[in-house]
C-alpha cells in the first residue's frame, strides 16, 4: 500500500517508516528536515514540508492510501502545534480521496483517563505532560469530528525495547496487571496493522504491556 507518514523524524514515526517498509509499503516520509532523516530504500520517498503549511501536506498525500499521523512534540510546548498540524492533515484528507487515518494520541486522552493508575493521574500526566495532553484532547476532537475513517491509537508510557507483537489493546476498564509502559517498536507496529483492520475503525483503542 501507498502510505505518508507524519512525524517520521520522531521517535515512533522513525519506527512507523522502518516497519512499513519491511512491510513492502511505498512510503512517503513527510519531514520538515532532511538533514535529520536517515532511512533509506527504494520505496521510501521524503518529502519535505512543515504541518503547519497545507499546501505541502495536500501533495505529500495525494494519490496515497492511508495516512498515518505520529506528531510529537517538546513536553514544555504550549502552542498546540500537535493539533493544529492534525487539523490541516485532516483538512487536506477531507479534500481528498484518501480518507484512512491512524493517528497517535496517548493512554489519559479523553474516556481512557479513568482506566489511568493514581501516579499517572495525579502527578505524570498534570504535572509533568499536562502541554502533551492538552493537545492529544484538542487533537482527538479534530480527528473524531472528521469524516475520515480514522483510528486513534492511545498507548501507554514509551519505553525502549524490541518490536514483540506480544501487547494488549482495546481494554476499557482499570487492571492492576497492566504495566502502562510500551515499547516505541510495538507501538508503531500495532498503528500499521491498523491499515486494514478495521476493528477499531472511529475507535480510540489503548495500548499497553
Amino acid at each position: 500500500m501507498k502510505l505518508t507518514i507524519f512525524g517520521a523524524t520522531g521517535s515512533i514515526g522513525r519506527h512507523i517508516v522502518a516497519q512499513a517498509l519491511e512491510r513492502a509499503h511505498e512510503v512517503t516520509a513527510f519531514v520538515r528536515d532532511p538533514g535529520k532523516f536517515d532511512q533509506v530504500h527504494e520505496n521510501l520517498k521524503i518529502v519535505q514540508g512543515d504541518v503547519l503549511d497545507p499546501a505541502s501536506i495536500a501533495s505529500a498525500i495525494e494519490g496515497q492510501d492511508a495516512v498515518l499521523c505520529a506528531l510529537g512534540m517538546p513536553l514544555m510546548n504550549k502552542d498546540g502545534l500537535r493539533a493544529e498540524g492534525t487539523q490541516n492533515i485532516v483538512r487536506a484528507m477531507e479534500g481528498s480521496d484518501v480518507k484512512r487515518l491512524i493517528c497517535l494520541s496517548g493512554l489519559g486522552a479523553g474516556d481512557s483517563w479513568d482506566i489511568l493508575p493514581l501516579f499517572h493521574k495525579y502527578f505524570l500526566i498534570p504535572v509533568v505532560l499536562r502541554h502533551v495532553y492538552a493537545d492529544h484532547e484538542a487533537q482527538e476532537k479534530i480527528v473524531k469530528n472528521s469524516r475520515l475513517d480514522w483510528t486513534l491509537v492511545r498507548p501507554g508510557s514509551f519505553a525502549e525495547g524490541r518490536r514483540t507483537g506480544m501487547y494488549r489493546h482495546g481494554f476499557t476498564a482499570p487492571d492492576s496487571s497492566l504495566k502502562f509502559k510500551i515499547s516505541r517498536k510495538d507501538v508503531a507496529d500495532f498503528m500499521l496493522k491498523q491499515i486494514t483492520d478495521r476493528t477499531y475503525l472511529h475507535l480510540a483503542p489503548t495500548l499497553s504491556y
